[in-house]
């Protein structure tokens, strides 16, 4: 048994970092109902690399974070279409929505709302900057707060910086918060028998991303510079050239580091370094870079990452995704898995579920990534409403 089956989430979000904290409820096990406007459904259906599948509005952004989902299409703007929402939300455990702030109360579908309807309901609120504060009712996307953040600022180096992060990070990093708070207030409940209203910002969530770097710049009221590849004051910490290809090392302490020395050869330096001042370490990082750098170049990135990972140094190849997920490591893990009947048009058979296992009642995924609109007879026929009334809906555009 998976930890939240039996528990139900109406997911009322678009895009990705909503979709992505809902998805991860349903691999425990949630049942997951997506609520889309009829005719202006989650924009990431018609995105992707296989045109079939985008005109079919299930593109591979919309994929990887709606599989095992249940979708239904409701007009909200209608009297009819609110009514049915407060159907689903008076049994439901969760709702999450990423709407512009002020755009459910104005629905007559905001926290206060529907507390009164189902006490119980814990009710997640995602926006690009929270319900508070000067731009609480700006719209927002990924790069937006890569931007606003200072994530962009803090990446690249110091002559290509500002370059925003290339996969959505932050969208991602927002979810798994989400999700987070969704879990806490769950268990939270089970005490106090109270649901919960939860704000979550993408704003906040790309500043617990950067917890680090936050702390210094707190610290010391200056951003760190950006640095690229290189460590500006370890050299053991760094992306170096080999023979064939490009190797990262994260040699970081000092012991590590005498590891790496040794591995590499230089033992002299390696005893030196091992209980030296980390002052020191910092001072001498261009020549011990010198040296890490010429013997690096003596076999390739491949040979290096096994030398060094049984040296117990920390290293890796450079790798493309398609290289990573073609590895043995990652088939171990099963963090990749197959959903069911695949969608067709060479789209992919297999999805990422979670970033961890349980002893029993791991993650899985529940079915493949629904149509529009294909539960929504079934969803409806669960609230009561007979095949008559259902085709009214449709003939009104409620559904």
């Amino acid at each position: 048994m998976r930890p939240f089956e039996g528990i139900r989430v109406i997911d009322m979000t678009h895009v990705l970092a909503g979709p992505f904290c809902t998805f991860q409820l349903a691999t425990l096990g949630a049942d997951v109902i997506k609520v889309e406007p009829p005719h202006d459904p989650d924009m990431t259906r018609h995105e992707g690399v296989i045109p079939a599948l985008n005109e079919e509005r299930r593109g591979t952004y919309f994929l990887s974070q709606n599989a095992g989902k249940r979708a239904v299409t409701l007009n909200l703007k209608s009297t009819e279409g609110q009514q049915i929402l407060k159907k689903l939300a008076a049994d439901a455990d969760v709702l999450v929505e990423n709407y512009t702030g002020g755009s459910m109360e104005k629905l007559g579908l905001g926290f206060d709302e529907l507390a009164k309807i189902n006490p119980r309901l814990i009710y997640c609120s995602m926006t690009g900057f929270g319900h508070t504060g000067p731009k609480r009712s700006h719209p927002a996307y990924d790069t937006v707060i890569q931007a606003f953040s200072g994530i962009m600022s803090a990446n690249g180096t110091p002559d290509s910086t500002p370059v925003r992060v290339g996969p959505p990070m932050v969208d991602y990093g927002t979810g798994a918060q989400a999700a987070l708070a969704i879990s806490a207030a769950l268990f939270q409940r089970d005490k106090t028998g109270k649901g919960q209203h939860i704000d979550i910002a993408m704003l906040d969530a790309a500043l617990m991303l950067m917890s680090a770097f936050v702390t210094d710049t707190l610290a010391t009221g200056k951003a760190p510079a950006p640095h690229g590849n290189q460590h500006p004051k370890y050299a053991g910490y760094a992306t170096y050239p080999t023979a064939d290809g490009l190797i990262m090392i994260g040699a970081w302490t000092n012991k590590q580091l005498s590891r790496l020395l040794t591995a590499l050869g230089h033992i002299d330096r390696a005893d030196e370094v091992r209980h030296a001042p980390r002052a020191d370490i910092g001072d001498a990082r261009e020549s011990d870079a010198a040296l890490i750098a010429g013997t690096l170049m003596q076999k390739s990135a491949d040979d290096w990452e096994g030398i060094l990972n049984d040296a117990r140094v920390p290293a890796a190849r450079v790798r493309t995704i398609d290289e990573a997920l073609a590895h043995e490591q990652v088939a171990s893990r099963q963090v990749i898995q197959p959903y069911g009947e695949a969608v067709g048009h060479g789209g992919p058979a297999s999805l990422p579920v979670a970033a961890y296992k349980y002893a029993h009642g791991s993650p899985a995924l529940n079915g493949p990534p629904p149509m529009v609109s294909q539960h929504t007879g079934e969803l409806l026929a669960e609230l009561g409403y007979s095949t008559e009334e259902q085709e009214q809906l449709r003939q009104a555009g409620v559904v």
